[in-house]
């Protein structure tokens, strides 16, 4: 079958950046992730709501910038592992055509918490500074000297895989050679408090058991914090730089949205499973060559049910064989990070070979009937993956990639790319 990548240049996944509530660097945090660990626990400094009556994930970083939005600092310690990890020698880019693409992010809603009374530091930084949901994309690329071009999208918990897509439009249009590409959440009180009113979080006496997505008992989802960098560019430029390594091939990607309701989910699932079927034949796939399928998976009634639906209506009889899992159920959701940490890691469970597990799901939901590789993860032989996200607001995403073949170094790739 052709594969989008015999007609033209591939676009490639060079470097990785990962930092999460249990692991603050790639392999740490794809090792908890494996081993199904997670960091949930009571927050009890939500200043809107009673203590202990939110949940989350949160990251514990021990060298905090002062007064900078958690959301920045995770977006530059992300970006910085992926270069590093993409072993990027400035002298041999040109900055001009090196894009940058960062979800937008909450601005600091500083102003609101002194009209509300709660205390700040006198030597804040003023709330312009970090106010416009692009800050982060613009710190990160001027820390950087990033100057191609640069997109900060804002389609609530799409928003990261939706930035990585504009990445690869932004190479393919040929507005830069490589890119920089990702998102980070931290939790804010205004965030936490809306969702708590909306009533679509878990709580649990049992903080590490709240959320169970595709389980019977579930009861919503738990809020998370973390950030995702992914270095993405052409595969010739890759070999002429001289590029150690590559994670995967971004085979095809879609996004679309339900014209249905704000926060309501097509209980169909006909403009998903439509999504999935246009993603796959972008990538020059069937379903049956689709090896895992890293969800959305958030844990809420509907949410679980509408990706279980969607994903039977395309795949049909390859869904009994399909490997799937949410890992929602350790991280939390981390909102506009959600989709670039998921895809990072779907990245190194190719690499790897491991499909990680769903956990907490002991008492799986009748109308949840596949294989959500539940309470523990396993080795399986993964070639193509498929990352689903679902958003508020009716945004839908998804992101096919292909294991990049290990055993074949860039520089055979290169002799029989000039044969």
């Amino acid at each position: 079958m052709l594969r989008r990548s015999d007609a033209r240049d591939p676009i490639v996944l060079t470097g990785i950046g990962l930092v999460v509530s249990t692991g603050l660097h790639r392999e740490a945090a794809w090792r908890a992730v494996r081993e199904g660990r997670t960091a949930v626990r009571k927050l009890d400094d939500i200043p809107f709501l009673p203590a202990g009556m939110v949940l989350g994930a949160t990251v514990d970083l021990p060298t905090a910038v002062p007064q900078q939005l958690k959301c920045i600092d995770l977006c530059h310690r992300a970006a910085a592992e992926a270069l590093a990890d993409a072993q990027i020698e400035w002298r041999r880019v040109d900055l001009d055509r090196f894009g940058c693409a960062i979800s937008g992010h909450m601005g600091d809603a500083g102003f609101c918490e002194d009209r509300l009374g709660i205390a700040r530091p006198d030597d804040a930084i003023r709330w312009w500074d970090q106010f416009f949901p692009s800050t982060a994309c613009s710190m990160v690329a001027a820390r950087y000297g990033l100057a191609g071009p640069r997109t900060a999208h804002s389609v609530a918990c799409a928003s990261g895989l939706i930035d990585i897509l504009s990445a690869v439009r932004m190479i393919e249009d040929d507005q830069c050679d490589i890119a920089i590409a990702g998102s980070a959440e931290g939790i804010l009180p205004l965030f936490a408090a809306g969702f708590h009113q909306m009533r679509v979080l878990a709580y649990d006496d049992e903080p590490i058991r709240a959320s169970r997505p595709f389980d019977a008992e579930r009861k919503g989802f738990v809020m998370g914090e973390g950030g995702a960098m992914l270095v993405l560019e052409r595969l010739s430029h890759a070999q002429r730089r001289g590029a150690s390594h590559i994670y995967a091939e971004v085979l095809g990607g879609k996004m679309l949205a339900q014209a249905h309701h704000v926060t309501g989910l097509d209980a169909e699932s006909e403009s998903l499973a439509y999504l999935i079927d246009r993603t796959l034949g972008a990538a020059g796939l069937v379903p049956g060559d689709v090896d895992y399928i890293n969800v959305h998976g958030t844990g809420t009634e509907q949410n679980d049910v509408v990706e279980t639906r969607a994903i039977r209506r395309t795949f049909r009889r390859a869904a009994e064989r399909a490997r799937i899992s949410a890992l929602k159920s350790m991280l939390g959701h981390l909102v506009n990070a959600s989709g670039s940490v998921e895809l990072a890691l779907t990245a190194l469970a190719l690499r790897d070979g491991y499909v990680p597990p769903t956990i907490n799901l002991t008492r799986p939901d009748p109308q949840c009937d596949l294989d959500y590789t539940p309470l523990t993860g396993r080795r399986a032989t993964l070639e193509h993956a498929l990352k689903l996200s679902v958003a508020f607001g009716g945004h839908l995403a998804a992101v096919a990639l292909r294991r990049w073949p290990t055993a074949q170094s860039l520089l055979d790739v290169a002799a029989n790319s000039a044969a």
